[in-house]
């Protein structure tokens, strides 16, 4: 660690937590395992000799569950993956060995907070509601966050608000989900980010009851361009402190081969800021 990492941890350092908590019943996409969790083992259940006793947990759940990113292995497109590669071939063994999630390095970089639900001066977007690039642009504009290489782009809707509301409410499936289109996914893949993520269940723009039919900035971020995306975030307290530059830190699990996991990214910025 160098000496002015440390200098400016020891001036202080402000943590924003950007994950969802996970538990059994938590709005999630319908097209992915749900998530549950037991104990095995409960307290009491073997004691040791000196009275000791232990607990422990089962989990099960689905990669794309909860706070998470996609792989690249993700989505395909007309069988070909990111790179023209092979879908069918990639997924033999049961693993993308090549594009799993255990390829993804840990993230640290710059990260920018485009609120545009802020910026339009919305508590949050109507569903259905499509973020176009003029709206990008005129939000990163506007804070002063002109998007560069490597940074990771975050979209913010103000939709995050409805988790605390339950399934219905945050999956959107008869109202529609607001976000980018596919139109807006070029605008953010255009600025070669190293992931986007948003605070909405798929990221991008749902149509209202038309469900995860069609996810063209999937295609655009995954396939053509190899970004990595970063679903159901946690934006609002960002957002309040308008915090809109950050550093960026998240570690998804080395699950080898699978196409996401879940994860707990964290916005840092000095104390002093």
């Amino acid at each position: 660690m160098s000496d002015a990492l440390l200098e400016a941890l020891a001036g202080g350092v402000e943590v924003f937590d950007l994950g969802r908590p996970l538990f059994i019943g938590m709005p999630q996409s319908p097209n992915h395992p749900a998530f549950n969790h037991s104990l095995p083992r409960r307290h009491g259940d073997m004691v040791r000799s000196d009275g000791g006793s232990a607990a422990n947990d089962i989990i099960v759940m689905g990669t794309h569950v909860g706070t998470h990113i996609d792989a690249l292995a993700h989505v395909s497109h007309q069988g070909l993956l990111h790179g023209g590669v092979d879908a069918a071939e990639a997924s033999r063994g049961g693993r993308f060995m090549e594009m799993g999630i255990h390829t993804v390095k840990p993230i640290v970089c710059r990260g920018i907070l485009l609120d545009v639900a802020g910026h339009l001066g919305e508590d949050i977007l109507a569903g259905g509601y499509e973020i176009s690039p003029d709206e990008l642009e005129a939000t990163a504009r506007a804070q002063g966050t002109e998007p560069r290489p490597g940074d990771v782009l975050l979209v913010r809707s103000g939709w995050g608000a409805n988790f605390s509301e339950g399934v219905a409410a945050f999956t959107g499936a008869a109202t529609g989900v607001p976000g980018v289109g596919e139109a807006g996914a070029y605008w953010l893949a255009d600025h070669s980010p190293l992931a986007v993520g948003a605070d909405t269940i798929a990221f991008e723009r749902l149509a209202p009851g038309s469900g995860h039919s069609l996810l063209p900035a999937h295609r655009v971020l995954l396939v053509e361009r190899g970004v990595y995306i970063i679903e159901a975030m946690e934006l609002d307290k960002l957002a309040a402190e308008r915090r809109h530059e950050f550093t960026f830190v998240l570690s998804p699990l080395a699950i080898t081969g699978a196409t996401g996991s879940p994860v707990r990214p964290l916005a840092l910025v000095a104390a002093s800021e």
